[in-house]
Parts: structure tokens; C-alpha cells; sequence
């Protein structure tokens, strides 16, 4: 490949050639289904997923009992078709040494297994019909919910997670992105089956369906596979549909809900997060924001490590992060710290942030994030999860997919002037501050405007 391919919602078949000798192939059914796959050379496994465009920003609080549906039917799920019980779908990957599992994002759900190469053919179809033909049984439901609050009951007792979901929510305000993933446990608790199960019939359909396998799968074996399990369910049979459009990509206009929120929290350190609203998914900068990044605080030799960790002593974990979506996004900078440093802590992050902004970056930085971020992708895509969930990724969010050598050229066209022209940006944002600890709202008084 010599630039990023483009994936056009009305070209049926499409293939191409990436690096490293991968042979990517899409296929779209009539029914609307898209199905990908890249076939990596000397392969023996394969990790497929079945992805629905829907996340928890998808909810709305306008539908009672709605708030927290997407996570709910994540679980569900796995608990039993029509053919199927939970346990014969557990035993179905398990005396295979296959790995299955799921995950609920802010805008997409997926549904994914690895699997031995002989055994992605069991794999399509248990997941296929976990996803088409799940009865979701109301006892089930009832058990399930108890499951859920105790998940969310552990997210609350780790202060990182507490101050990261606060923080999407100072940062986004009322955007629906603002709200936590997997619900709040009162959400949970007024979660209906009714509801959920009306969340599942609006959303989990074939146009809203795309399938991805990466690894040692072949293209046409596969559409084989998902074709007769969708038919065995009546997905695919004499509908015909167009993909489901992708999300606006227009950036959306946010108004933070706070400048400042603390937890209290009777623990050892305070867990700080500095926020403010990052870039969208799509932005043509995202390859400059990963390099910023890397200067700024990812890794051992970037910014805030070596001025909060190397120089001072200050705190153990120190590092920043950026979340891209849609139509938003958040960049933020992380500490934890000892409550009575906290305010030295977040002065110090928020003067590396303008640092940057004013001065720059040095070409030796420059040089060193881009190798840090080329070595990082390319062991990344030794693993076929990364590769499939690549493929997931560019079909739902971005329309377009950049294989290695792609990613690596967009990178060494950043220049020093790009990282600082976009340092200046979010430098100019307004900041909101998370923490979670022994500290309150004085603590960081006078930090942010």
C-alpha cells in the first residue's frame, strides 16, 4: 500500500494488498452486513469480532430504563440462546483453549474469540448465534444484574478508574460521551428487560453488523461461515439494506460541567487527572496528537515522567492519554500522588502542557517519539487482536484503512512545528482537574479558570 485505502459503504467487494504480504478483503452481504478479514501469512490462529455501532452514548435518558442497556446486553449475551446455554457456550471455546469475551465502548460494542485456525469455523458460529438468537431469559436477566452491580462496585474501589469517569463528565458536560460506560448502579438497578430488550431489536441488526477476523482466515470461508449463521437465525434472508451510515464526524460543540471535582476517599494517594477536550477520531492531526503525546507523557523519557517522577520523587505512575471519538475527545495527564503533593503535582503537569505549547518540541524528541511509536505498531500487529481490531476500528469510525507502512509514513511527515502548532490548540481549551483521594475542590483553587 502506498496511502490509506478508502472503505465506501456502497462498494460491495473490495481487496487489497498491506504490508507484511496481508491480504485485506471486504465483502458486504445484501442485507447490509460488512465482513473483513486480513489474512497475515504463517499464521496459526485467527481473533475474529462481531462489532455493533452502538455504545453507551447511544442510550438515551428520554426511554426509562434505558441508561445502561448497551453493558447490560453485552452480558447477556453470553447467557443462552434458543440452542445454546451459557455454559455450552463457555465449554464451546474452553475445550478448545480458545479465548472469547466482549466489551462495551462509548460507541461500538464487539464481541470477539481467538481461536486456533481449525477452529474459527465453531467460533463464527457460536458467536453468531450468541449475537442473533440470544433469548435474553428474565431469570437470567435478574442474576446478571447482581453481576453488573459487582463489576461496577469494583470500578468504584479503583480511585483511577472514579476520577477518569468524573472526568469525562467535567470535561464533556451533557455530551452523551460524558456518561460513565457501564452505567451507574442506579441506572442498573432500574434497567427493565423490556427496556433492554427493545435497545437490542432497534440496534442489533445485519445493517448495523460488521464482522472482523484477522490472522489465518480465509476471506471466502469466512463469509461461508457468517452467511449460514445469520441464515440459520433469519437475519440474512430476504432483506436487502444498505450499511448503517457512519457517525457525523463534525466536531461537536462541548460545555464542561465543572473546573474542578474530588472524590474523598480514605486512601494512601490522590489520583489527579487534568482534562480538557481533546480531538475528534477522524482529525487529520491524530497522527501529530500521538506524537505530542509521546513527548509529553508517554513513556520514560517523555516530559512528565522525568520532571514528576526523575526529578522530584513525586509520584509513581505519571503519564498522559488521549480519547478520540466521533463527533469529541479528551486529552488528559495523569498522577498519582501523595494528597499533601497534589497541588505541586498538577502545577507541574499543567506547566509541561504550556511548556510545550510556547516552546516545542526539539527535533531529538521529535525523533525519538516517532521511533517509539513506529516499534510500538509494528509489534502491536504481531498479535491478531491488534489486527482485528484495526479492522474494526476503520470500517466503524474512519472509513479508511492505514496499514503499517502507511502509519509509519504519516508519521515521519510530523514536524516539530505541527506538535507545537497543536500543543498551542489544547493549551488554549479549558481545563477541568479530577481527583480522587484526600484532597478537596481548595487544593487546586485558582488552577483553572
Amino acid at each position: 500500500m502506498n496511502s490509506a485505502v478508502d472503505l465506501p459503504l456502497g462498494l460491495a467487494d473490495l481487496a487489497f494488498a498491506a504490508s507484511g504480504d496481508a491480504l485485506v478483503r471486504r465483502t458486504i452481504l445484501p442485507s447490509g452486513v460488512r465482513i473483513l478479514s486480513e489474512h497475515v501469512p504463517g499464521s496459526r490462529s485467527a481473533t475474529l469480532g462481531y462489532w455493533v455501532a452502538v455504545g453507551s452514548r447511544d442510550e438515551t435518558e428520554a426511554v426509562p430504563g434505558s441508561l445502561g442497556s448497551t453493558h447490560f446486553l453485552e452480558h447477556l449475551l453470553f447467557k443462552g440462546t434458543g440452542t445454546r446455554t451459557a455454559l455450552d457456550i463457555a465449554v464451546s471455546f474452553d475445550s478448545v483453549g480458545g479465548e472469547h469475551n466482549a466489551m462495551t465502548a462509548k460507541e461500538y460494542t464487539c464481541y470477539y474469540a481467538k481461536v486456533q485456525d481449525r477452529d474459527l469455523p465453531m467460533a463464527v458460529e457460536v458467536i453468531g448465534d450468541m449475537l442473533t438468537s440470544s433469548v435474553l431469559d428474565p431469570t437470567e436477566f435478574e442474576n446478571e444484574r447482581g453481576v453488573i452491580l459487582e463489576e461496577l462496585s469494583m470500578a468504584e474501589d479503583d480511585p483511577a478508574d472514579v476520577a477518569n469517569d468524573r472526568l469525562f463528565t467535567a470535561v464533556l458536560g451533557d455530551h452523551p460521551l460524558g456518561r460513565p460506560i457501564g452505567g451507574r448502579p442506579e441506572t442498573i438497578r432500574a434497567a427493565s428487560r423490556d427496556a433492554v430488550w427493545r435497545h437490542y431489536r432497534a440496534n442489533y441488526r445485519p445493517r448495523d453488523l460488521v464482522i472482523t477476523a484477522a490472522g489465518a482466515v480465509d476471506h471466502d470461508v469466512l463469509v461461508a461461515g457468517v452467511q449460514r449463521a445469520l441464515d440459520a437465525a433469519g437475519w440474512d434472508r430476504d432483506e436487502e439494506a444498505a450499511p448503517v451510515a457512519r457517525r457525523s464526524t463534525t466536531p461537536a460543540t462541548v460545555q464542561r460541567s465543572a473546573g474542578v471535582v474530588t472524590v474523598q476517599r480514605p486512601i494512601e494517594q490522590a489520583n489527579i487527572i487534568i482534562g480538557l477536550p481533546g480531538i475528534v477520531a477522524t482529525d487529520e492531526r491524530r497522527t501529530t496528537m500521538s506524537v505530542l503525546n509521546s513527548v509529553l507523557g508517554g513513556g520514560m523519557s517523555s516530559r512528565l515522567f522525568q520532571e514528576v517522577r526523575e526529578k522530584r520523587g513525586l509520584a509513581y505512575s505519571v503519564y498522559s492519554f488521549s480519547g478520540s471519538y466521533s463527533d469529541a475527545g479528551v486529552y488528559g495527564l495523569f498522577a498519582g500522588c501523595a494528597p499533601a503533593k497534589a497541588r505541586q503535582v498538577t502545577e507541574l503537569m499543567l506547566a509541561e502542557l504550556h511548556r510545550l505549547a510556547d516552546g516545542g518540541v526539539t527535533p531529538e524528541e521529535l525523533r525519538r517519539a516517532v521511533g517509539q511509536l513506529s516499534g510500538g505498531a509494528a509489534l502491536a500487529l504481531e498479535d491478531s487482536d491488534t489486527r482485528m481490531s484495526r479492522l474494526g476500528r476503520a470500517e466503524i469510525s474512519l472509513g479508511e484503512f492505514a496499514d503499517l507502512d502507511e502509519s509509519l509514513r504519516r508519521l515521519h511527515l510530523v514536524t516539530v512545528d505541527d506538535v507545537q502548532e497543536l500543543a498551542r490548540d489544547l493549551a488554549q481549551r479549558p481545563v477541568s482537574v479530577s481527583a480522587v483521594g484526600g484532597v478537596d475542590d481548595d487544593v487546586f483553587a485558582g488552577l483553572v479558570s
